[in-house]
């Protein structure tokens, strides 16, 4: 399948410079770009011609559209001019963001639409942040801290433009929203684009190689835990493990659930699982309201065999959502075999 990459970041964060320095790349020629205005983005200089209205070719190969309607027809305008033969099939796509928006439809229209997710899969969310601006941003924007919270990779610009001392400091409140995506300085250019898109998260291969990183990071980061309430809009990382092993289609349920209820405060999850149908571990990850399809692992990352979950949330109480997984799956243990489950701290199933 198509990995469809994205890129995000507050106003003036970098986006454009990014994707120049992408475009510029020999190893992105095989690339289609969604944009929402080309003016934007300034691609004149890269022209080469107009295949149809809102659709160019660029000298490197790649090819560039803006998007329509909706991302949906945008991306089947795009699958059916490569039918048509007008255009030459692409292997992945790039889509910048405005700098207001949230990233999280970009990923629901790519798992929930059945024609799209058979040849499109989410790649790698990368989200430029300002070394200048971003801590500002951070206090003042919602928008910023979820799109930091959503990453893959994150790259904080202008890193030239700010004192050693605020830079740490925003690097310290990036890792500390987001501790799953690994953060990176750069001046604008002359870094090797091709990096922060080699390991791509969206495969089962890349997926695996980054688990035991994220959990080797936030057990660093977040063995004990911090007040955080008035940074960053609430918003806040926390993990919750278990010893045991526990109930895959209980666990399952629960989740639904909690996300069904509290999508918009769950910015996002990623777990590993010990579960009782499985010899080996369950990858999940979650963007808001949607969840990757379940990637079964071939061997644990290291020698703990904890279900271990990495929340980041905000507006929602840590202790909520613990007491909540607790007590669904002692419930699940007890009541195997029934048909309904009762609800748990405002998360409710019937079966």
């Amino acid at each position: 399948m198509i990995p469809v990459n994205v890129i995000t970041g507050f106003l003036g964060s970098g986006k454009t410079t990014l994707l120049k320095e992408i475009l510029r790349h020999p190893d992105f020629s095989d690339a289609a770009v969604i944009v929402n205005e080309f003016g934007e983005v300034g691609l004149d200089h890269i022209l080469l011609e107009q295949v149809e209205e809102g659709v160019l070719l660029l000298e490197n190969g790649c090819v560039c559209c803006t998007i329509r309607s909706d991302l949906q027809q945008t991306i089947r305008a795009l699958q059916d001019n490569v039918a048509a033969g007008q255009i030459e099939p692409f292997r992945r796509v790039f889509i910048e963001t405005t700098g207001l928006a949230d990233p999280s439809p970009i990923v629901s229209t790519l798992l929930a639409e059945p024609v799209i997710r058979n040849h499109f899969r989410v790649g790698n969310i990368l989200c430029t942040v300002d070394a200048v601006t971003g801590l500002r941003a951070l206090e003042q924007q919602p928008e910023a801290v979820k799109q930091i919270a959503v990453a893959d990779r994150i790259l904080i610009t202008k890193s030239d433009l700010a004192d050693e001392p605020a830079t740490d400091l925003l690097e310290n409140e990036v890792r500390r929203l987001n501790p799953f995506a690994p953060t990176r300085r750069t001046i604008g250019s002359g870094f090797e684009a091709s990096s922060l898109f080699a390991r791509d998260v969206g495969t089962e291969e890349g997926r695996a190689r980054e688990v035991a990183d994220w959990f080797e990071n936030t057990s660093h980061s977040h063995g004990h835990q911090h007040d955080h309430s008035n940074q960053s809009g609430s918003a806040r990382a926390f993990t919750i493990e278990f010893a045991n092993r526990i109930d895959w289609a209980a666990f399952g349920i629960w989740l639904t659930a909690l996300l069904h209820a509290h999508g918009e405060r769950i910015l996002r999850v990623k777990g590993i699982l010990n579960v009782h149908e499985s010899q080996t571990p369950v990858v999940i990850h979650g963007v808001q309201h949607m969840v990757h399809p379940p990637l079964h692992l071939v061997r644990w990352p290291d020698e703990s065999r904890k279900s271990r979950l990495v929340f980041i949330t905000r507006g929602i109480e840590e202790a909520r959502i613990r007491a909540s997984l607790k007590a669904f799956l002692a419930l699940a243990e007890r009541m195997k075999g029934g048909t309904e489950i009762p609800a748990v701290d405002g998360v409710e199933y019937h079966g």
